[in-house]
């Protein structure tokens, strides 16, 4: 019956055989065993010896072997002539890279100071790295994110948490990142220097954003500032390669085109044609002044190498002032100090509007350099000038009464004047004119003198206007006996009128009537005179007189017999000739028929 005590030295003596077993194994077998996290770096105590300045050993020699050992189970490295290092693979995190040092190979030739890159198997296969020509040193390439097996006894990995160690900060070894909206500036810092005359690298195809660095050098890629540029992402970069400086990307505003002035490119060559003979436009890509200019928006342009001029392509007013407008170009500017004919000091302020079209602001940068040069080398002498010899041509009141006028020559003269550096002279104001004390205390006297005049003359208006106003008063009062008379004259005017107008009209009525009946009487005497010619001629004098005769008697009813005869010489005759009157009288009245006329005798 077994006991724990039993028990524990069964336990005791078959750990003891599997312990005896092992080193039996070891010592007769040479088993070495390595894990799936660790690499084993063999040293071989006896052998040939490396040659002076070898530190692996590629044929067997003694020292640090180049091959290590994988994980699994390895035989025959007896103990007596291996001693095996177990080290931990090498793992390079997410978002970070591992630099190499080199502890031998080649030597980095004097224009270098990186080695090169091999076929090595990132790093894991030293053998391959010392055959194929790697350089001793510090290497251009790097290490991504993942586990390697690196032969520790060739190969230091530095990383995150050892690069204090290195003295490196451990921000270097992160995957360099480019902002949004900003540019990497890339200094390279291995390779042939920059030709002479240069600042620059020239743009090199194919090394991936400087991430496969032995290409750039393979491509004749230059050390120093560089033309390329790291847009917007993340970059596995070598820092001992490359130094990355961000900038904001290059923002042209609405307004506003931006003209680029290149210190690298391809060979000047000028497009700007024979009629510009005032400066050189090249094509983008070339030195010089870029002939197309850079439109509103962000560019992701290499400023160390560029320069872009901002052009206002809005109205600019530029004030010869005390104030000064938000864009800052008239800054310098102050009021014009001019003199007059008569000899005067005189101050004047004045405004220019100004327009740089977009497709002649590269002419003008060619030509002046900057909007400020163009404004402190130009308009400022054209400007000033102009007024300093106008204002000699006229006295100073009759600058200030002409003031409009000296404003159209003004606009007129500077408009042609800067038309020449491809600039629109839009219009010139003339503000504020500050004439001298001396001739204002005079014209402010006479002005006085003057203001009183008219106050004396409005006075005296006033005056007369009073008087007039009792007048009006007075005439008011009386006002409707005068109307009660002025109706009466009226009246008695239009019935002498209406009299007048009568006798007028019975005047030259009774004129008609004499006129008409004249005319009448001469048409009927001269109708009788015809006719007695024709009846004279007829009848001859006396008969036609006896006709016209019993005519006569009988128009006018002339009696030849009388109608009462009464004869005898009695009374009663009388009284029968009364008596026949009366009943003929009486007849008539009565309608009766008449009665034959008796006749007395």
């Amino acid at each position: 019956m077994f006991t724990s005590t039993t028990a524990f030295v069964i336990l005791i003596l078959g750990t003891i055989g599997l312990l005896i077993a092992a080193i039996f194994i070891k010592s007769i077998l040479g088993l070495v065993i390595i894990s799936e996290k660790e690499v084993g770096v063999v040293v071989k105590k006896f052998g040939p010896r490396l040659h002076a300045g070898q530190l692996i050993a590629l044929k067997g020699e003694a020292g640090y072997q180049a091959d290590t050992l994988a994980p699994g189970w390895h035989f025959f490295y007896f103990p007596w002539q291996f001693a095996v290092h177990r080290t931990p693979v090498t793992v390079i995190p997410q978002g970070q890279i591992g630099l190499i040092v080199a502890a031998a190979g080649a030597a980095i030739p004097p224009e270098r100071i990186l080695g090169k890159v091999v076929p090595c198997n990132n790093f894991q296969d030293a053998r391959k790295f010392l055959m194929n020509g790697g350089e001793k040193g510090r290497q251009l390439e790097v290490l991504t994110a993942g586990t390697y097996r690196i032969n520790n006894a060739l190969f230091m990995v530095i990383t995150m948490q050892n690069a204090p160690q290195h003295e490196m900060k451990p921000d270097h070894l992160h995957v360099y990142s480019i902002a949004p909206d900003q540019v990497g500036i890339v200094t390279t810092l291995d390779g042939r220097p920059i030709d002479d005359g240069e600042i620059a690298g020239r743009i090199v195809e194919g090394h991936d954003n400087f991430q496969n660095a032995q290409t750039f050098l393979n491509n004749d890629g230059r050390r120093g500032l560089q033309e390329q540029v790291l847009l917007s992402g993340s970059w596995n970069l070598n820092p001992w390669f490359v130094s990355v400086e961000q900038v904001p990307m290059t923002e042209i505003p609405i307004g506003h085109v931006g003209i680029v002035i290149a210190y690298v490119g391809k060979a000047h060559k000028d497009v700007s044609g024979e009629g510009f003979k005032h400066g050189n436009l090249v094509d983008p890509g070339h030195k010089g002044v870029w002939v197309t200019p850079l439109y509103p928006g962000k560019h992701p342009l290499n400023t160390r190498v560029l320069k872009v001029e901002l052009v206002p392509t809005t109205n600019i007013v530029l004030n010869w002032a005390i104030r000064t407008e938000s864009h800052k170009y008239d800054a310098k500017l102050s009021p014009i100090t001019v003199r007059s004919k008569d000899g005067f000091a005189f101050n004047l302020d004045v405004a220019q509007i100004i327009h740089i079209g977009a497709t002649d602001a590269p002419k003008v940068i060619s030509r002046v350099g900057s909007v400020q040069n163009l404004v402190d080398h130009v308009l400022q002498p054209i400007v000033g000038n102009y007024f300093r010899n106008s204002a000699q041509e006229y006295t100073v009141l009759d600058f200030l009464s002409a003031r409009s006028e000296r404003q159209v020559e003004a606009t007129g003269h500077i408009r042609k004047a800067i038309s020449a550096y491809d600039v629109q002279a839009l219009d010139t104001l003339i503000g504020d004119i500050t004439p001298p004390e001396q001739l204002m205390v005079t014209q402010t006297d006479r002005k006085i003198a003057e203001e009183q005049r008219k106050t004396y003359e409005i006075q005296q208006m006033a005056q007369e206007q009073r008087q007039e106003l009792v007048r009006a008063t007075a005439m008011a009062n009386i006002q409707q006996d005068m109307v009660q008379s002025e109706q009466g004259v009226q009246i008695a005017d239009l019935k002498a009128q209406a009299v007048v107008k009568e006798a007028h009209g019975d005047a030259e009525a009774t004129k008609l009537k004499a006129l008409g009946e004249a005319a009448a009487i001469r048409t009927t005497g001269k109708a009788k005179a015809e006719a007695y010619l024709a009846g004279v001629e007829a009848l001859g004098v006396q008969g036609y007189t006896a006709v016209q005769l019993m005519q006569i008697v009988g128009e006018r009813q002339v009696r030849v017999v009388p109608d009462v005869s009464v004869s005898g010489g009695g009374g009663s005759g009388m009284v029968d000739g009364l008596m026949g009157l009366l009943l003929r009288h009486e007849v008539k009245e009565n309608g009766a028929v008449s009665m034959p006329q008796s006749t007395a005798d």
